[in-house]
């Protein structure tokens, strides 16, 4: 058995928002013996099968990527590529009115992909719909956990460090919710704003000559701003998650899932 198998045996598992999973117990490997799936022990949840390919190796620790993080990943570089290459055939033809008929002919092919991604984004926002909806139901559960501990606490049927205990247990976990709120929200955002017109509002900011202006007095330098656009219309590659916690190895973990997570 090679070294990346035995790897995930025995390791705690966590999502990237800092929530522990379980403990992986085994292996499922295809015919060929590449892995299928990771059992994980998840309580008395059960045992629980995961993807391959939504789980990554750091340090001591296995982490899980949601699978709507890597579909909307996957939605966003697939449309940002598409509407460069559309954007570039409208240049062509701009530059060369000879080339139009030649153009229309690729133009075809890519306005159907760009159709096809589209549709994709709809399932893609429906699930991330889905994914809040769950994500409300969980906070509405902790915040009842914390509320019920607080009434024992006052009745004098529970300690207060109990209760101080429960109360950062439930912070935490509100903490890991609101992240992925957060960053369902930046890539909802992405998506409704990565469009043919943005991408059009960008080129001529970029392709603009720099004027000639007599020297001026000397003073601070400039800050340079990117265009808003631009920025919006990045690939998922360069979407970051949010940070497990404020302590520099959890932060330094969550660093080095964001580079491997979007290769």
């Amino acid at each position: 058995m090679s070294e990346e198998k035995l790897g995930f045996v025995g390791k705690p598992v966590k999502d990237i928002y800092g929530t522990h999973i379980g403990k992986v117990v085994g292996i499922i490997t295809e015919i060929d013996g590449e892995i299928e799936t990771v059992g994980v022990d998840c309580g008395s949840g059960g045992l629980k099968q995961l993807p391959y390919e939504q789980l990554v190796i750091q340090g001591e620790y296995v982490f899980f990527i949601p699978k709507w993080r890597l579909d909307a990943q996957r939605l966003l570089r697939q449309k940002s590529l598409t509407l460069k290459r559309i954007k570039a055939l409208q240049d062509i033809v701009a530059e060369n009115d000879s080339m139009k008929e030649d153009a229309e002919l690729v133009s075809i092919k890519y306005e159907k992909k760009l159709s096809e991604i589209e549709g994709g984004e709809k399932q893609v926002n429906d699930r991330l719909n889905a994914r809040l909806a769950e994500l409300d139901a969980e906070a509405r559960n902790i915040k009842s956990l914390l509320f019920d501990a607080k009434l024992q606490f006052r009745s004098n049927e529970m300690k207060e460090e109990t209760y101080q205990q429960i109360r950062v247990q439930t912070d935490e976990l509100i903490e890991h919710i609101n992240n992925e709120r957060t960053e369902i929200g930046n890539v909802r955002t992405k998506l409704a704003s990565n469009t043919l017109e943005s991408l059009n509002a960008v080129i001529p900011t970029e392709a603009a000559p720099a004027k000639e202006e007599a020297p001026a007095e000397p003073s601070q330098p400039a800050v340079v701003v990117a265009p808003v656009q631009e920025v919006v219309a990045q690939s998922a590659e360069e979407e970051k998650p949010a940070a497990v916690s404020a302590s520099g190895t959890e932060q330094s973990e969550t660093s080095w899932l964001n580079q491997v997570i979007t290769k």
